[in-house]
């Protein structure tokens, strides 16, 4: 199971590669931010440090993203 919202950001750069890439970290790095917390992943958070780049990254490459993308919706309990 793939963990958002760093799923769909990495799809939408064109993969874990291309993001390492971006944000000069490894893939394995950027692979633990889809995975749970349970299994050392983040949950789907891409570190805040990394935004900018990969905002930066996205925009070169004529992909549309915005910062409000990388923030993790909660469900509230009524």
């Amino acid at each position: 199971m793939h963990y958002d919202p760093a799923s769909t950001i990495i799809e939408k750069l064109g993969g874990v590669r291309s993001v390492a890439q971006i944000a000069g970290v490894s893939v394995h790095t950027v692979t633990k931010w889809r995975l749970a917390r349970e299994k050392s992943g983040t949950g789907g958070i891409i570190p805040h440090w990394h935004v900018r780049k990969l905002l930066d990254g996205a925009k070169d490459r004529g992909v549309v993203l915005s910062p409000s993308e990388f923030v993790q919706e909660h469900e509230v309990a009524a």
